[in-house]
């Protein structure tokens, strides 16, 4: 006869952290099926009149809406009636999607844009300088992320 002999388990206990409320939002949105799409809200109504303007303005810029049905598995606030039927929104905005390669794109146009203009500004403002009053320019930037941590004397 054998007898088994009784191990001591030692198990860890873990704690959990406190689960804090967080208001739900009206605008969650699925990820994009794909890594060239990007998503964004786009207004369809502004103070409750449809906004046909910017409607075709992000048409034309690439972008096209998403449906419901695009994304089956999961249940997002859908337009029920309408021209937006189907499409997955919350009020006044609706989800709508755009290749990654058009969105870099523009961004880069945008910057270059940004960027010559800042050009002539700085050659019409140094134009007009005089010798004996020169203009010095020093830019910088900063960046901060929410509070700055405490600093403690050690």
């Amino acid at each position: 006869m054998m007898i088994a002999k009784k191990t001591k388990q030692t198990t860890r206990s873990h704690k959990e952290r406190k689960k804090t409320y967080v208001p739900p939002s009206s605008l969650d949105a699925p990820s994009p099926n794909s890594d060239d799409v990007k998503y964004r809200w786009i207004r369809v109504q502004a103070a409750g009149e449809d906004d046909p303007r910017n409607i075709a303005k992000r048409r034309r810029e690439g972008y096209e809406f998403v449906r419901a049905d695009e994304h089956p598995d999961e249940t997002y606030a859908v337009h029920e009636s309408g021209k937006f039927a189907g499409v997955i929104g919350s009020g006044d905005v609706v989800l709508a999607k755009i290749p990654k390669d058009l969105v870099d794109s523009r961004n880069e146009w945008v910057n270059t844009r940004t960027r010559n203009q800042q050009r002539a500004v700085d050659e019409s403002l140094l134009k007009e300088q005089h010798p004996s009053m020169p203009i010095n320019q020093q830019r910088s930037s900063d960046i901060s992320h929410g509070r700055k941590k405490p600093q403690f004397d050690e």
